[in-house]
């Protein structure tokens, strides 16, 4: 049965609600922000995030972001450190309290005890007027003009502009910093993410042979050395030097085109200028090769000489795709 209400619309308007917000809120990116972005930086202390109920919730996802992003950080639940967390705040650590009102009970219990340490005071907060946004040593404004929730009163728009909000304070971080690639797989070595990031062509070629024929080398001996080798390709060489690759397809066109198989030799029947890869590449540049090139291998060099070959296979068991 059709329900009386479009839901297609009520989605949209939510959608259509947040996006605004997030365009409102680029507008409050001031000197605050980026006195606050330097001070993160600078800092010889962690940043401490902390909030209650929906507050908390994006509190962890900030902090998990600016982990990952090489910003040291930890999470501390505003009722819990009025309760003995607070003991996790050390000296020049640099706290941010995140707050829609600006004005619960736990944040006004919470903010003196912070002003009380060594610690710079960040405020996230949807009103800067606020009983926060009057005590932070720095103000981030999150101000929306009213939730998605049609009652106004569901976190909805306040925490998407939130989480919006520490997105674009771990980015400046990164920045800053010149976090790269590199950086960001010391963090993610797991999973597929991760292997694009730091597994190299040089891992995986050791556990493969290298199929290599001369120039010379006759249509049977090319075919047993694909075969042998189980890569579903050979390299040529002539004088030492890769010339050409011949592949599974080559060997099919081949024979389709009627070639006689007992005066053919590998350098009449190869393709030139094979693909390659560089010893040390990422594997993640040999599978961009491969598909670019709609093919199943590509050949690795060391310099000149041919290292060894990876095979879309090899990328696959490693969970690379």
């Amino acid at each position: 049965m059709k329900l009386a209400k479009n839901i297609q619309n009520i989605a949209k308007r939510v959608l259509i609600n947040e996006s605004e917000a997030l365009n409102n809120i680029a507008n409050y990116i001031d000197d605050q922000f980026e006195e606050c972005v330097e001070a993160i930086y600078n800092s010889k202390g962690r940043v401490v995030i902390t909030g209650i109920g929906k507050s908390a919730i994006v509190a962890s996802k900030i902090v998990a972001t600016l982990n990952s992003t090489g910003t040291p950080s930890l999470f501390m639940h505003a009722a819990d450190a009025i309760h003995g967390d607070l003991g996790m705040i050390q000296d020049n650590d640099i706290v941010i309290c995140i707050s829609k009102s600006g004005n619960t009970p736990e944040i006004k219990v919470l903010v003196p005890l912070i002003k009380r340490t060594n610690c710079k005071l960040v405020g996230l907060v949807s009103n800067v007027d606020s009983y926060l946004g009057q005590q932070a040593d720095y103000v981030l404004n999150a101000t929306i003009a009213d939730e998605a929730c049609p009652n106004s009163l569901a976190p909805t728009t306040s925490t998407t502009a939130h989480m919006a909000m520490g997105d674009a304070l771990a980015v400046c971080l990164m920045e800053l910093k010149s976090f790269t690639s590199e950086d960001f797989a010391k963090y993610h070595p797991g999973g597929a993410l991760g292997k694009q990031l730091y597994l190299k062509v040089d891992d995986i070629i050791s556990h493969n042979e290298v199929p290599i024929v001369q120039h010379d080398a006759g249509f049977k001996e090319t075919i047993l050395e694909i075969s042998s080798k189980r890569l579903g390709a050979t390299a040529v060489l002539k004088n030492d030097e890769l010339i050409g690759i011949v592949t599974d397809g080559d060997l099919r066109r081949g024979i389709e085109k009627g070639i006689d198989l007992d005066k053919v030799v590998a350098e009449q029947i190869m393709s030139v200028n094979p693909k390659q890869v560089e010893k040390g590449d990422f594997a993640v540049k040999a599978l961009n090769v491969m598909q670019q090139n709609n093919i199943s291998q590509v050949i690795v060099m060391d310099g000149n000489k041919v290292a060894g070959f990876v095979h879309l296979h090899d990328l696959l068991k490693e969970g690379i795709i």
